[in-house]
């Protein structure tokens, strides 16, 4: 990500600022004004460079706070989905991890969702259902999302799907991970 001071406008900016100067000093001796007057005349050239540099330092610094504003946001939504789903998954009482019984197809975006086919494989020797907290991260593997999927009475031996959809909608390149799975 370019910083602001090195997009093409601000660059733009400096490279007009620095003509200016250069012009009213050559401006200033070429009138064979004194040299107090030629001092006084970039001197004021100079303080409008520092208040044009300070708007745009200015400028620069309330788009790093949005930005910042905006990842404390989303860093704040996927806490709280973590800590939902995790609250769903605690509930369960004499579950057993099945992680290893659990496939989840490549994630695909609908309706701005991020949605994934999960699969569990009941390899008791009774119907169970499953719970299954699949985890959506960017492609640094910073957690974006959460949710719980629940499989209701799989029959012994059979698999069954369904789609765990993010809670919000998530943006770039999304992968999924299965982090907890019961079986009970």
């Amino acid at each position: 990500m370019k910083r602001p001071w090195q997009r093409p406008a601000v660059s733009a900016a400096v490279a007009a600022l620095t003509a200016t100067v250069l012009a009213a000093g050559v401006a200033a001796c070429g009138n064979n004004n004194s040299p107090s007057s030629v001092a006084s005349g970039i001197e004021s050239v100079a303080s409008g460079a520092a208040s044009v540099a300070s708007g745009a330092a200015s400028a620069a610094s309330g788009a790093a706070s949005a930005a910042a504003s905006v990842g404390a946001k989303a860093t704040g939504a996927a806490a709280s989905a973590s800590a939902s789903a995790q609250k769903k998954i605690d509930d369960i009482k004499g579950g057993t991890n099945v992680k290893s019984d659990v496939t989840l197809a490549a994630p695909a975006i609908k309706n701005g969702r991020s949605t994934v086919d999960v699969t569990v494989r009941n390899t008791a020797d009774s119907t169970k259902s499953f719970a299954v907290k699949v985890d959506y991260k960017d492609t640094s593997g910073n957690l974006l999302d959460t949710v719980v999927v629940t499989l209701s009475d799989v029959p012994a031996g059979q698999s069954k799907s369904a789609t765990a959809q993010s809670n919000r909608d998530l943006t770039g390149e999304v992968k999924t991970d299965v982090s907890q799975a019961l079986r009970y």
